[in-house]
């Protein structure tokens, strides 16, 4: 399919999405080995506001890539090995030898999948600091290397040792290695420049309230290493490039190759249900899709495509076989099931060569 036909067709799809009602709107970049990322909006955020192709989104569990990479920028500098026990870099209330960088980069550590209310209640004073002292107090749910549980404890870990292997804050750290040298516009902990899309259908406790998740200067201000990051479509996009060799000098190739690689030896496990599978493959920070049903990506995708998804109804994903790689930015959380049942149509079409 020719470019031009590829990019009304991924369109068309975007504003079928849209008309259903599914969600408010949509933004979607794209791009291939050979282009530069085309980017488009359609529809509206929460409020009712018209989309624009630069529009700032909290990406949610996309910042897991921003993470990861943050990693392996000091693997690359030889400040950090994947097999390190992270107690060599941090001081944790219970000590495991078999808790290393590699197992938290693909979830294979036996953390459980969030903190506890009463390990950091999520209320006003809430900060940074004190869930990372909440994390280093976490305690495993299962054996190291013995299930794949996904979890953001494990990406709270590895910011701290970020910070302590990097001698700066999280956010700090995360700009100087990653966003920047990226050209991502970006943000983690501050409050963004101008006022980011508002997510639909966020729900919980703290809905509509100083707190809501997402939505809230609050929330924004915990800086949270598993889900914080607000940025572009492009942004979002450059993230899961960079695992790609976008731009080739900012990962090394034998790393870059290991990253995108299955590193949890085919173990079952994954989310909760119905997001358990019995083979669950993850790369250093990417998910990698398999063979894994059900899933957001389809299977056209390839097994060896790899990216991420994010609770505020977002994806980041790259197929190298198809050479394309694509994000999808939506205005309404993922708990509908929008995500899992009907971006596909997107994702079918970026696919198509």
């Amino acid at each position: 399919m020719q470019h031009t036909s590829r990019l009304t067709a991924v369109r068309t799809a975007a504003e079928t999405l849209v008309t259903s009602g599914r969600i408010p709107g949509v933004v979607v970049a794209v791009a291939t080995d050979r282009r530069k990322p085309d980017v488009f909006a359609v529809g509206v955020d929460a409020d009712g506001r018209s989309l624009v192709a630069d529009d700032l989104f909290p990406v949610a569990s996309i910042t897991k890539l921003a993470t990861a990479l943050a990693v392996l920028r000091l693997v690359d500098r030889g400040l950090i090995d994947l097999d390190d026990p992270v107690d060599r870099w941090l001081g944790r209330a219970e000590p495991h030898p078999d808790v290393t960088v590699r197992r938290l980069l693909c979830h294979t550590a036996g953390f459980p999948i969030d903190l506890s209310a009463s390990d950091a209640p999520y209320e006003l004073g809430l900060t940074w600091e004190t869930l990372a002292q909440a994390c280093l107090r976490a305690k495993l749910h299962y054996a190291p290397g013995s299930e794949v549980l996904y979890s953001n404890i494990g990406y709270g870990l590895l910011a701290r040792v970020v910070e302590v292997r990097a001698g700066a804050r999280f956010c700090d750290a995360l700009h100087d290695l990653v966003l920047a040298p990226l050209g991502i516009e970006g943000y983690l902990g501050v409050e963004p420049p101008r006022a980011p899309a508002r997510i639909a259908d966020v729900r919980g406790r703290h809905r509509a309230t100083l707190l809501e998740p997402f939505n809230s200067s609050f929330w924004r201000s915990l800086a949270l290493p598993w889900a914080g990051l607000v940025t572009t479509a492009a942004g979002a996009l450059a993230l899961v490039r960079a695992f790609c060799g976008h731009p080739p000098e900012f990962l090394s190739p034998p790393l870059r190759t290991v990253a995108v690689a299955n590193q949890t030896d085919d173990l079952p496990g994954g989310f909760i249900e119905p997001l358990r599978w019995t083979s669950c493959p993850w790369g250093l920070g990417p998910e990698v899709r398999g063979t894994k049903d059900p899933h957001w990506i389809p299977g056209s995708a390839g097994p060896d495509s790899f990216g991420h998804t994010g609770a505020s109804g977002c994806l980041a994903w790259a197929a190298p076989r198809a050479g394309v790689a694509w994000a999808i930015l939506g205005a309404r959380t993922a708990d509908n099931g929008w995500l899992l049942r009907h971006s596909g149509a997107i994702s079918d079409l970026c696919l198509i060569t």
